[in-house]
């Protein structure tokens, strides 16, 4: 099986626990990988037997704008159940980072899931 990814994607949602985290929009950062076989697209160089990433953004992009959870946790496992039932998407691993949540983290805090089978 073929993978398919995104890096870096950067998306800004509602999110956190303190009360203060609920009253503003807060970036994310998103680096995906999808199970996908290219060869049916690349047979014929169609783009609609392509995982097409720029149609899986934008859904990421509306998703993160119309969510507001309390956890990092239910937005990468609420996520990950949109793209895979919406692209059919066999599988996924997701790592969400929240920059800044923890100041000594540089690189960040956040969670990393896989779902599915490859």
């Amino acid at each position: 099986m073929d993978t398919v990814f995104i890096q870096g994607l950067e998306v800004d949602t509602v999110i956190g626990a303190y009360d203060w985290e609920r009253t503003i929009r807060q970036c994310l950062s998103l680096d995906l990988q999808f199970a996908w076989d290219n060869r049916a697209a690349a047979v014929d160089d169609d783009l609609s037997k392509a995982l097409d990433y720029a149609a899986v953004s934008a859904r990421i992009q509306a998703f993160a704008t119309d969510s507001s959870f309390i956890l990092v946790e239910t937005f990468a496992e609420r996520l990950a159940a949109v793209l895979m039932s919406e692209f059919q998407i066999p599988w996924l691993r997701l790592k969400l980072t929240k920059p800044g949540a923890v100041p000594a983290a540089r690189g960040g805090v956040g969670v990393e899931i896989e779902r599915g089978c490859r």
